[in-house]
C-alpha cells in the first residue's frame, strides 16, 4: 500500500452563467488590481474587456496582457511579468484555454519566486506559492484551469518544458459554458480529444487510484456522448456544459494520476513544429494505446465500454482493440487529420522527437516502458 495525494483548486465554479458568481468570489478575496492574461483573439472580440468591466463594477482594476501565444514561450512569460510588475498587480486572471492558463501560471510563479521560468522545469521546484491566480476557462480540453501542470516552450531548445508544481494550482477555477459557445469546430474538436487523452492516459496510469478511475471513466463517457454534438453545433449549450464537466473530470484524473507517452510525444511536436496540442494527442492516442495493450488490455476494454462499445463476451484483448477502433472513429467523425504527415511532420526528425520524448516521459506513469526505437516506431505508425 502507498499513500496518495489529491490536488485540486480550493474553489471551482461551474455551470451556465456562473461568471458573475465568480466575479463576486474574486471581490471577496480583497484583490485590488488584476493582470488579465489572455490571447489576441479573446482580446480582439471583447471577452477580455468584458472581464475587465465586470471587475470594475466591483471596484477592482485590471490590466490586459494579450501576449499569450499558442504553445506559450519563455518570452511570453517574461513580457507578461514585466507588465505585472509595472502595474503593481496583486493577482492574476488567466482567460482562455491552455495557452493563457499556462502563460499566467508561469508569470504568477516567477512573480513570487524570482529567477526565470526555466528554473522551475521539473517537479515541485518552487519554494513559495505563486501570486494568486484565478483561471477563467473558455475551452473544454486542457483542464489547465485546475491543474498543477504548466507547459512552457523554450524557444532556444525547441522543447516544451513541463513544470509540475503544486504552487501553480489556481485558487479559483471558472467553467462557464456561455464563454465556450463561440469556439470554432476545429478548436472544439482538438480540445475535446485532448480531454479524452487526459482521461485515458490517467486510467491506464501506474499511479491510478479508485478516485482517479471514477473521474477518468465518467469523463470518457461524457466526451463520447457530447463531443460530436459540441463540434457539429457550437451553440448547443447542453453539449458545451457537459463537455466542460468532462474536461474538468479528466483534469481531476490526470492531475493526480499523471500522463504517459501520448503527451510526452505530443510535447515534442509542439516544441519543434508549433502544432496544436490537442490534434497531436488525437493522432498519437490510438498508436500509443496499441503499444500499451500488452500491459493494459483490461483497462482499455473498460475505456471501450465507457465509450459505448458493447464489450459483453469480449476478451480483454478484443475489448482493447475495440477501444482503439472507437478512438479512431470519434477522431474521424469530428474532422481530426488522419496522419502526422498531413501536419508537416518530417520522418527525418523522428529520432530527435523520440529521444526528447523519452526525456520528457521521465516521471510520467505510462503503464509500459519503451525504448527509443519503440517510440520511433510509434511515431512512424502515426505518419
Amino acid at each position: 500500500m502507498t499513500t496518495t495525494t489529491f490536488f485540486i483548486p480550493a474553489v471551482n465554479v461551474m455551470g451556465a452563467g456562473c461568471l458573475k458568481d465568480a466575479i463576486q468570489s474574486i471581490q471577496a478575496y480583497g484583490f485590488r488590481h488584476a493582470l488579465i492574461v489572455t490571447d489576441k483573439v479573446l482580446d480582439e472580440i471583447g471577452v477580455a474587456g468584458r472581464i475587465r468591466d465586470l471587475l470594475a463594477e466591483r471596484d477592482i482594476q485590471a490590466t490586459i496582457f494579450a501576449g499569450a501565444k499558442p504553445n506559450p514561450t519563455i518570452a511570453n512569460v517574461e513580457a507578461g511579468l514585466a507588465v505585472l510588475q509595472e502595474k503593481k498587480c496583486d493577482f492574476v486572471i488567466s482567460l482562455g484555454g491552455g495557452s493563457p492558463h499556462d502563460c499566467a501560471k508561469g508569470i504568477a510563479l516567477v512573480a513570487t519566486n524570482g529567477g526565470k521560468i526555466a528554473d522551475y522545469e521539473g517537479v515541485d521546484r518552487s519554494k513559495k506559492p505563486q501570486l494568486p491566480l484565478v483561471a477563467i476557462n473558455t475551452t473544454a480540453g486542457t483542464a489547465s484551469e485546475m491543474t498543477r501542470f504548466c507547459i512552457i516552450t523554450d524557444e532556444a531548445r525547441h522543447v516544451k518544458m513541463a513544470i509540475v508544481d503544486r504552487n501553480v494550482t489556481p485558487i479559483l477555477s471558472v467553467n462557464d459554458p456561455d464563454l465556450m459557445i463561440a469556439k470554432p469546430k476545429g478548436l472544439t474538436a482538438a480540445t475535446g480529444m485532448d480531454a479524452l487523452t487526459h482521461a485515458i492516459e490517467a486510467y491506464v496510469s501506474t499511479a491510478a487510484t479508485p478516485i482517479t478511475d471514477a473521474c477518468a471513466l465518467k469523463a470518457v463517457s461524457l466526451i463520447s456522448q457530447y463531443l460530436r454534438s459540441a463540434v457539429e453545433n457550437g451553440k448547443n449549450l447542453e453539449a458545451r456544459e457537459q463537455m466542460a464537466y468532462a474536461e474538468f473530470l479528466a483534469g481531476m484524473a490526470f492531475n493526480n494520476a499523471s500522463l504517459g507517452y501520448v503527451h510526452a510525444m505530443a510535447h515534442q511536436l509542439g516544441g519543434v513544429y508549433d502544432l496544436p496540442h490537442g490534434v497531436c494527442n488525437a493522432l498519437l492516442l490510438p498508436h500509443v494505446e496499441a503499444f500499451n495493450v500488452q500491459t493494459s488490455a483490461a483497462r482499455l476494454s473498460d475505456v471501450a465500454a465507457a465509450m459505448g462499445v458493447n464489450t459483453n463476451g469480449l476478451t480483454a484483448e478484443a475489448g482493447a482493440k475495440a477501444c482503439l477502433v472507437a478512438i479512431r472513429k470519434l477522431a474521424a467523425d469530428i474532422g481530426i487529420p488522419a496522419s502526422l504527415s498531413e501536419l508537416g511532420v518530417k520522418r527525418e526528425d523522428i529520432p530527435l522527437l523520440a529521444r526528447n520524448a523519452l526525456k520528457d516521459a521521465c516521471g510520467l506513469t505510462n503503464p509500459r516502458q519503451a525504448t527509443q526505437a519503440e517510440i520511433e516506431s510509434i511515431f512512424e505508425g502515426a505518419m
